[in-house]
């Protein structure tokens, strides 16, 4: 009787500890491969996906399971610091729609490698899933939910929830490979249509219900391995210079859109001034290596995609990418940290330990 006495209180203790770490009822995702967990694996003809070693290396498995990183990417990071479990990819529980167990009130995962604000080439959503679809696809969830939870506490767990949109990079890296585009559109011209295309996707989620945004601007994209490699181990500057014009729209929309809707809230994270700060001061970060990626093969490991042949760096830590594009957890840390209650000069208006009190 004492044993199972004992054994019950620590049970209620420990989740009394849990409960008292969670800070906010669910986060929703939206993206690209920054923070996908896995719903490119449910996408049967798509290419795009992180399911071969070394990906999840460093995961607590030590196995792929779809994040594009050696192990956690900043989705996980993020449920974390919220005191939450990793929000599931929505394609897992799509088999699920009918059975009342599952429940979105937790948090979904949106995400999905390669995807962009813009729906690209990929018309049939078949190598990812572009903003648009996931957007679609959570309004799908929000219906759902409206039939199963009272409207009033409904309303109440959506805008006390976190929803993430981490965004814009594969856009860029389109337009700068495609001759089209760059005949049809200055830089300027097609970083400004992104910031008025997201806006439209925003005003959605707000529509059904979502009233705190985390918004991830855009880092400098000319300096990842496989722009280095293609510019002579020297950053890209013209796609560095697009990313900072699209984060300075991106600003102005929020704006705009924050007196819009009264009732919206946000937080803007400059990725670009972490990663410069990052590389420009390394060993204060602990970091050695800002240029190549840990995993690959070739000139700065950045001729060719992780993949089991690859090489690999023992030292995972001590560099800020982890195969051509992706960064590695460890520098994915330190930018969830500058995130989560970092400076004004990373996050504007507030940063998310102030957006989750209010």
């Amino acid at each position: 009787m004492m044993k199972n006495t004992f054994l019950f209180i620590s049970f209620l203790i420990l989740n009394l500890g849990f409960l008292e770490a969670q800070k906010v009822p669910a986060v929703y995702v939206f993206g690209d491969s920054l923070v996908d967990v896995g719903n490119n694996n449910y996408l049967t003809l798509s290419f795009v996906k992180a399911v071969l070693p070394h990906y999840g290396i460093d995961f607590p498995t030590k196995l792929p399971t779809g994040r594009f990183s050696n192990g956690k990417n900043a989705a996980d990071l993020i449920a974390e610091k919220l005191g939450l479990a990793t929000s599931p990819p929505y394609l897992s529980l799509v088999s699920k729609f009918n059975n009342k167990n599952v429940s979105f009130l937790n948090g979904v995962n949106f995400a999905s490698g390669g995807a962009g604000i813009f729906n690209g080439n990929d018309e049939n959503f078949k190598q990812s899933i572009p903003l648009t679809k996931q957007v679609e696809y959570y309004s799908q969830v929000y219906e759902q939910l409206t039939q199963q939870v009272e409207a009033s506490t409904l309303n109440k767990h959506l805008s006390k929830s976190i929803f993430i949109v981490v965004i814009g990079s594969n856009d860029i890296f389109g337009y700068y490979n495609s001759i089209d585009l760059r005949k049809k559109n200055t830089p300027q011209q097609y970083a400004n249509s992104m910031a008025s295309s997201l806006k439209i996707q925003l005003q959605g989620l707000y529509n059904n219900g979502a009233r705190k945004f985390e918004i991830i601007g855009l880092s400098p994209i000319g300096c990842c391995p496989i722009s280095r490699l293609k510019n002579k181990t020297e950053c890209f500057s013209e796609a560095n210079l697009m990313s900072t014009k699209y984060n300075e729209f991106l600003q102005i929309m929020l704006k705009e859109l924050k007196m819009k809707n009264k009732n919206l809230s946000y937080s803007y994270f400059d990725t670009y001034a972490a990663i410069q700060d990052l590389t420009q001061n390394p060993t204060s970060y602990g970091i050695v290596d800002v240029k190549g990626a840990c995993c690959g093969l070739g000139e700065l490991n950045a001729n060719f995609l992780c993949t089991p042949i690859s090489i690999v760096c023992t030292n995972r830590q001590d560099h800020i990418f982890w195969d051509q594009v992706h960064p590695t957890e460890a520098a994915t840390r330190i930018i969830v940290d500058k995130l989560y209650n970092g400076l004004p000069k990373y996050t504007y208006p507030i940063n998310m330990e102030k957006l989750i009190a209010l």
